[in-house]
């Protein structure tokens, strides 16, 4: 049977290049187009990839140089004549990020959208893929959720093998001395893979994790992999994380990781970090195998719209929190406290009321991923008003049922009759599926949710399942966390961070007293009042001072200094806090239904 037999190899670490060879056989083309993607699943942005590719060459295996004719940014038309050739070149390799590759002396990853060439006439032939131990590292090792050849252990340098390009550039790839931890859940395998220098306590959160993987194969039914892969880059300060069929790359903190001298502290930071896990491992089914219609298939050479993004990265995100309560890592009071903050991130800023959910989802490839300073008062989160929507359909379908359903049966569903069969999905599907569990026509207020630029209403479905939403104050005046207000608390609309030179302004909200004075993102407060702004004398002397209190503020622009006048005004109630109000009422939401 014929193959394209792709192999890689670390040609020079300290140059970070990657040397690439295509062996492509005989086929029935006279001329063959080489390109890489413009984007990856799950990163809505063009990357334009090929820009990292150097010195392309094509020979016969009799070694004549083949013509070669580059048609656009990404692709190469090579004239074979149906010959069996073989394609050569390097990939600079110096990102950190979970989206492209990343190579030196002391590890080595790729992704394979940025790193193998298709060649689209042969593109659902199967690959294999030969990686090359590098000479002098030889406690390296391998860690992908590629299939391993026969002769080729786990862990090994070898050859691995792919069902066709799709699945090769699926599953990417970690080189290095890195730790690993295995474990079993519903008998099957999963691996944490830890790059970079750690003093986690690994036990513990092989445990956590694992409770985490539980819940979410029990909610869908069942595990569609037989294999799984957290591959997590471990760094000073990071975060982030993209999806794959039977893997995840991670970049976190090493600091995120449990402290192994205090096993029963549970601090954001880890919080936020399982969090990420629990959200990565859902994609597995929710994104990677679940698609919209757009997305079947993926067309990676340009932009791919979806107004659905909502369902799959919102539904997603309104899990990822909430598994962490159902298996047990976190207190529902916890839970409460991480729902109001993703609702304050609505809530703060005028975008929710400029921008439908289904918009923020289309734009998602300028207005989201290429935000501007603009963002918190013109766009909105697909993300975090996506997961708002989820609890609303949650909380509605499990009232309207009277306790036989929730949104746990929707996606039972949705997997069964999409991500199974690989039937793109219409908005129309998860519209249908809440109908019929509801047992009520959701059909007017769904499409309201999804079309219209408007408030989520969750105040009286929160109420039914015993809870109180309470509009409140900011906590501070550096944060957009919520506390409720029982007296005075000084602010300006502006969130900021401390350098050297003052205090950088980083968010300013519409409207805000911030805004009135001039200020806008990028700018650095120097004095307010004449007394030198730090984030700690500024939160003093605004205590200090009565409400409605007019000060002079002195700040530069570039490198131009400004004088304005700020007025000082009590937190407006946009942010929220979160309690339990009937305690009998709580197993309204919190109970699964098989």
């Amino acid at each position: 049977m014929s193959v394209i037999a792709y192999s890689i190899a670390t040609s020079n670490v300290n140059a970070h290049q990657f040397k690439v060879t295509i062996d492509i056989p005989e086929h029935s083309s006279e001329k063959l187009n080489l390109s890489l993607p413009a984007w990856l699943p799950g990163s809505y942005m063009i990357r334009d990839f090929a820009k990292n590719i150097i010195s392309l060459k094509a020979t016969t295996i009799a070694g004549d140089a083949i013509v070669q004719n580059k048609t656009d940014k990404q692709t190469w038309q090579l004239t074979t004549q149906g010959q069996a050739i073989q394609v050569e070149y390097m990939v600079y390799a110096f990102d950190l990020s979970v989206r492209t590759a990343y190579l030196d002396n002391q590890r080595g990853f790729f992704n394979g959208s940025s790193t193998f060439l298709q060649v689209k006439e042969l593109a659902d032939l199967a690959c294999t893929l030969d990686i090359i131990a590098p000479e002098n590292l030889p406690d390296w090792k391998v860690a992908t959720g590629l299939p391993r050849d026969k002769n080729t252990e786990i862990y090994q340098f070898g050859r691995y093998c792919a069902d066709n390009y799709m699945h090769l550039i699926d599953c990417p790839v970690e080189l290095g001395n890195f730790d690993v931890v295995e474990f079993n859940v519903a008998g099957i395998p999963h691996y944490l893979v830890f790059a970079g220098r750690h003093f986690g306590d690994l036990q513990r959160l092989q445990q956590d994790v694992a409770k985490l993987c539980q819940h979410h194969i029990d909610l869908f039914g069942e595990a569609p992999f037989t294999e799984y892969w957290f591959i997590t880059n471990l760094l000073a300060d990071g975060f982030g994380g993209l999806e794959h069929k039977n893997s995840t790359v991670l970049v976190a903190s090493r600091f995120d990781l449990p402290n192994p001298n205090k096993p029963k502290e549970l601090t954001d930071n880890y919080q936020t970090f399982l969090s990420l896990c629990s959200h990565e491992y859902f994609h597995a089914w929710n994104v990677c195998r679940i698609k919209p219609e757009e997305f079947v298939p993926y067309d990676l050479s340009k932009e791919s719209y979806t107004k659905q993004l909502w369902a799959y990265e919102g539904i997603t995100s309104y899990y990822d929190d909430f598994s962490l309560y159902r298996a047990g890592i976190i207190s529902f009071a916890d839970y409460l406290t991480i729902l109001a903050k993703t609702m304050t991130r609505v809530y703060r800023g005028q975008g929710e009321l400029k921008q439908a959910v289904t918009e923020s989802s289309y734009d998602a490839w300028t207005k989201f991923y290429q935000q501007g300073p603009d963002a918190v008062n013109n766009i909105v989160s697909y993300y975090t008003k996506g997961s708002l929507i989820a609890l609303w359909l949650d909380l509605t379908i499990r009232s309207k049922s009277q306790g036989k359903n929730s949104l746990d049966q929707l996606m039972r569903k949705i997997w069964l009759n999409h991500g199974k069969t690989g039937i793109g999905t219409k908005e129309q599907d998860f519209i249908d599926a809440a109908n019929e569990l509801s047992g009520a026509d959701l059909s007017k207020q769904i499409s309201e949710l999804l079309h219209q630029a408007k408030r989520v209403p969750l105040t009286e479905l929160l109420s039914e399942v015993g809870i109180e939403f309470t509009p409140s104050g900011y906590k501070t005046l550096n944060s957009f966390a919520g506390e409720k207000q029982t007296s005075y608390q000084p602010y300006i609309g502006a969130l900021y961070t401390s350098t050297p030179q003052g205090l950088k302004v980083t968010v300013v909200e519409q409207d805000s007293p911030a805004e009135l004075a001039g200020l806008s993102v990028n700018d650095v407060i120097i004095g307010v009042d004449n007394i030198k702004a730090t984030e700690k004398s500024l939160s003093q002397l605004l205590q200090h001072k009565a409400e409605g209190s007019e000060l002079t503020c002195h700040y530069f622009r570039d490198d131009a200094l400004i004088s304005s006048t700020l007025k000082v005004t009590n937190s407006p109630l946009l942010a929220v806090t979160l309690a339990i109000s009937t305690e009998s009422n709580l197993t309204k939401w919190q109970t699964i239904y098989a």
